[in-house]
């Protein structure tokens, strides 16, 4: 999960920061347009979801992270808060926004059981 991270990472800087996810920004521009538009970008997102939802449930059964949270709403909280960063990325030019996303998550919520320092 980390290195598909830092691909798109890769491609976000050479695009000079300034382009980020489609279904995002089609997201946060037409979401408040149309009920058929929304329902469609929701059925995207749920589509991210399973591959990310299936890599987490087969970590958690290797014990190579937690299984306190849920897979689904661990992979939830992946593309929502990602989505985030790309956000702040665009705003600000600059990859501080992913690289801090994934130090934290990497850290805490991705780590292994028991390895997170405090």
């Amino acid at each position: 999960m980390k290195r598909y991270l830092d691909i798109i990472s890769g491609v976000a800087a050479d695009r000079k920061w300034n382009l980020g996810c489609l279904i995002g920004d089609f997201s946060l521009e037409t979401s408040t347009q149309s009920k058929l538009l929304r329902q469609q970008l929701k059925a995207i997102f749920e589509e991210w979801r399973a591959p990310f939802a299936s890599c987490i449930a087969e970590a958690q059964a290797l014990g190579e992270i937690d299984s306190f949270f849920d897979p689904v709403d661990l992979a939830e909280f992946l593309l929502a808060s990602w989505e985030g960063a790309i956000l702040r990325m665009k705003v600000e030019r600059s990859p501080a926004a992913l690289d801090r996303f994934k130090d934290i998550v990497f850290k805490t919520v991705f780590s292994k059981p028991n390895s997170r320092s405090r």
